[in-house]
């Protein structure tokens, strides 16, 4: 995958842009995260969107029911055995969400200049006069001239399925907005987002506990996404919860940046979380657009310095009704790859659009493109000053490992691991091909029962960009002295022969231990 690289800066022949592109095993090294909802959970569909590139799946609990979940999560099982292909779980918590209740699912049609009066009575109709919403105390946090956005799933802030609102009054518990453009609202929930106002929720609402200590501990989630984290201690919090339900104490946590609060403690929340995501909807609505992309720039930035997964949402919402992106948000994709983001996520696009296997092709190509031409020389450098000296025994023996490999021109990067965290890494310097990630199982007891360690860590790689996991054999331990590394390397070379990432006479870069020490060796494989 390394061959072939450009640099934006170079001349490049404009007919070369012409040429296809070939096909390759992992079809991009960014990753990407799909919604499962009603267009995406059949065994068929998500195993197409498997073989189409997706790596998480991500189930929003802020619509359905635990039971419904579970249907699509027992589908996704069946998709993976069937496909051999690894796929992360995703919980996304609701959060301090609000929502206007549609009970009758009936068409809200909303005409500009008229009025409309957001009303904490969920027993109430909704109507083109009235919206019942889910939260008693928003006639408390807003003043006359705030903004108020409606639509479902936040979708595009298109003028004909989501509206802007202005409030003018307060009478009581009831907010009283002038709406400021035409619109049609379909559908059973409607997110409502109040613009740079504080809402006095919980990050995590006991609906949240409930279904992490259900759903999540009876599945062994991967990722939890959590909703709106305001503060560092929204994260402290969450793990804290996760820490006391033992089955999910390993599980990371991604916060998710939603509004101004989540960015003005952005850098103390990225020391605690495990990971970011950049929700770029609800943030969209919080700043001035000329300010969304200065944010994404500097958020990745200090995700890939700091070596956590940075995930991008909402880049081709018009993918949702549509079989291709607009040029805008085909632009989109590659400048969020070309800024330094691990993962793509999909959200209506896979959840409810009508091409979410399309949808993930078409993002998967462009950043496979958009890998291309990545300037890896200027941010390895740029990365090895900010980590600064001395480095780590672990930084240093990284960034060796991915120097070696590009002055040799390997093909692949194989790193021996048992938690994972060499691997990470190794990533984290972004080298311009694959790293294999052999995570050898450990064997742990409670005094009750044996386990092995592994799949987790495992599956947590698939959100990290250029890291494609394998599970070893468990009888062989990642630090070996014996010859028992030499059968897992032949093992874990078979794998990247079969899957056509290796060839006869290529060269890999080799991580392991050995004893008490790091080892980077290159190997030229024979015929």
């Amino acid at each position: 995958m390394h061959s072939g690289h450009l640099l934006l800066e170079e001349p490049i022949r404009m007919v070369s842009i012409l040429d296809p592109s070939k096909a390759s095993f992992f079809p991009a090294m960014t990753k990407i995260v799909g919604t499962l909802g009603p267009r995406s959970r059949s065994i068929e569909v998500i195993s197409r969107c498997l073989e189409a590139g997706m790596s998480v799946a991500r189930f929003d609990f802020s619509w359905h029911d635990p039971e419904y979940h579970q249907e699509t999560l027992e589908n996704l099982k069946a998709a993976v055995k069937l496909t051999k292909k690894l796929c992360a779980v995703m919980l996304d918590t609701v959060g301090p969400e609000l929502q206007v209740v549609n009970k009758s699912e009936q068409a809200i049609s909303l005409e500009a200049d008229d009025t409309v009066i957001l009303t904490p009575d969920e027993g109430q109709e909704a109507s083109s006069n009235l919206l019942p919403i889910n939260f008693d105390g928003l006639s408390k946090a807003v003043n006359k001239g705030d903004t108020i956005f409606i639509g479902q799933y936040l979708f595009t802030g298109s003028e004909t399925t989501s509206v802007w609102l202005e409030v003018s009054e307060v009478q009581g518990n009831d907010v009283v907005c002038v709406i400021k453009n035409t619109a049609t609202l379909t559908g059973a929930l409607f997110t409502l987002h109040a613009s740079q106002i504080r809402i006095e929720l919980p990050t995590l609402s006991d609906k949240d506990k409930e279904v992490i200590s259900s759903w999540g501990v009876q599945n062994k989630i991967d990722f939890l996404s959590l909703s709106y984290t305001r503060h560092a201690e929204d994260v402290r919090h969450a793990r804290e919860f996760l820490s006391k339900l033992g089955a999910l104490s390993q599980t990371q946590i991604f916060a998710k940046i939603e509004n101004i609060e989540g960015l003005n403690h952005f850098d103390e929340i990225l020391q605690e979380a495990d990971g970011i995501i950049l929700s770029r909807g609800n943030l969209g609505i919080d700043l001035p657009p000329e300010k969304v992309f200065l944010f994404q720039k500097a958020a990745l930035y200090k995700c890939n310095m700091a070596g956590k997964p940075a995930v991008v949402t909402r880049v081709v919402d018009s993918m949702t009704d549509n079989l291709r992106p607009t040029r805008a948000e085909a632009t989109d994709v590659a400048n969020a790859v070309l800024d330094g983001s691990d993962a793509i996520l999909l959200g209506a696009e896979t959840l409810r659009g009508l091409y979410p296997v399309e949808t993930i092709s078409t993002v998967g190509r462009i950043c496979a493109e958009a890998e291309k031409v990545f300037n890896q020389d200027a941010y390895f450098k740029k990365t090895v000053k900010y980590v600064g000296e001395p480095m780590t025994h672990l930084e240093s023996i990284a960034s060796s490992a991915v120097r070696a490999a590009i002055k040799v021109k390997a093909s692949v990067i194989i790193c021996f691991t048992s938690s994972g965290r060499a691997a990470r890494l190794i990533a984290k310097y972004r080298p311009t091909m694959p790293v294999l990630s052999v995570v050898i199982p450990r064997l742990k007891t409670n005094q009750l029962k044996w386990s092995f360690t592994g799949a987790f860590e495992a599956r947590q790689s698939l959100i990290v960009r250029g890291l494609f996991p394998m599970l070893a054999d468990p009888r062989h331990a990642a630090e070996s002295t014996s010859a028992t590394n030499e059968s897992v390397l032949k093992v874990a070379l078979d794998y990247g022969k079969a899957s056509g990432i290796v060839k006869s006479h290529d060269r890999v870069v080799v991580c392991q231990k050995v004893g008490d020490a790091s080892v980077v060796k290159i190997i030229e494989l024979e015929d």
